[in-house]
């Protein structure tokens, strides 16, 4: 009998010592352990990039990308579950804003504790036209900004009828494509990354200073590119050159989207055709994944130059790729305009 009591007993003991085992190894998978990486993940390639620069070699903080180096912009991007335990495991989200990135009602549901990074935020876009040209948040110049708002016959008509012309537009968030405002969504993921992990604050902010040294030399190249392209028309077959014709004081006469999905149709072959006869324009800006054919039929039949920039939406994954993807767009422009 007393053999049975200590049988049971041990029996008792062991159940104790297996369940606060298992009870040990639930927690250790459970929480965060002290050492374990600050994870930062990017919407896609060129906040991707950015956000690489500004992180730099920082110890202890781990970069993913939702989506892949080659997806280009995510306006018709869907998010999967792998994307949605990508960003389970995310202490910072970096999204470039301005509705690239559709699917951040999702996101904010499922985790709205996640903290996001904005890179367009504080920058004044340009909006889209559905063909010519483009129109500005706020097109008065500042000339116009007194006579408007420097008189008490301020005409309220006028003002609406400005703010609903605007407001009837779809932002264009391709701010990326303009050095000056690239520089700004560095700036804000530097600040957004440095409020998130102050530990590493001296480590963001060092980096992004470095980068941006880099990103001021590029812009001094592009700036010296005006002589040349300042007052031209051209026109557009990718709504993000918009920003590279206005950082080159380009004026923009025609602007048509051009992606897998898009049948161009004869009518606008014709409408663009109109405009280089009207306008007198010499040059196009097009992406060659998709321009190639609508720029060909173009110049059977008028003598224009096509030059293919890249939109800096996809590549390698390489700290400097923006900075020679853009000075490659550069010197294909100068080597046309001069």
């Amino acid at each position: 009998m007393k053999n049975k009591y200590v049988f049971v007993l041990v029996m008792l003991l062991s159940i104790l010592v297996v369940s606060f085992g298992f009870t040990n190894i639930y927690v250790s998978h459970n929480q965060p352990a002290e050492d374990e990486d600050f994870v930062v993940v990017t919407s896609f390639y060129p906040m991707y990039i950015a956000t690489m620069n500004v992180i730099g070699d920082t110890e202890g903080v781990t970069l993913k990308n939702l989506s892949e180096p080659q997806t280009g912009c995510l306006h018709d991007f869907q998010l999967t579950p792998a994307d949605m335990k990508v960003l389970s495991t995310a202490d910072v989200f970096v999204i470039n804003g301005g509705g690239i990135e559709s699917f951040m009602e999702e996101i904010a549901e499922q985790y709205p504790d996640l903290v996001v990074i904005e890179a367009c935020e504080g920058i004044e876009l340009l909006c889209e036209e559905d063909a010519h040209g483009h129109v500005h948040e706020d097109s008065h110049s500042e000339e116009d900004h007194e006579d408007i708002h420097g008189t008490e016959e301020h005409d309220h008509e006028n003002e609406d009828a400005h703010d609903e012309d605007v407001h009837n537009h779809d932002v264009n968030a391709h701010a990326w494509m303009s050095v000056e405002l690239y520089r700004k969504q560095v700036e804000t993921i530097a600040s957004g990354l440095a409020k998130a992990a102050p530990q590493m604050r001296e480590s963001f902010l060092a980096n992004a200073g470095d980068y941006d040294r880099k990103l001021e030399a590029l812009q001094v190249e592009q700036e010296k590119l005006l002589t040349l392209t300042k007052g031209e028309e051209v026109i557009l077959f990718h709504c993000a050159y918009d920003y590279v014709a206005e950082d080159l004081g380009l004026e923009t006469a025609f602007c048509m989207d051009l992606d897998e999905e898009r049948q161009v149709s004869a009518g606008e072959v014709a409408e663009v055709l109109e405009v280089i006869e009207h306008h007198g324009v010499k040059y196009i800006f097009a992406e060659e994944l998709y321009g190639t054919d609508m720029c060909e039929m173009v110049q059977k039949e008028v003598d224009v130059e096509v030059i293919y920039l890249n939109p800096l939406n996809r590549g390698e994954y390489e700290a400097d790729s923006y900075i020679e993807g853009m000075r490659n767009n550069l010197k294909l422009i100068k080597e046309v305009f001069q």
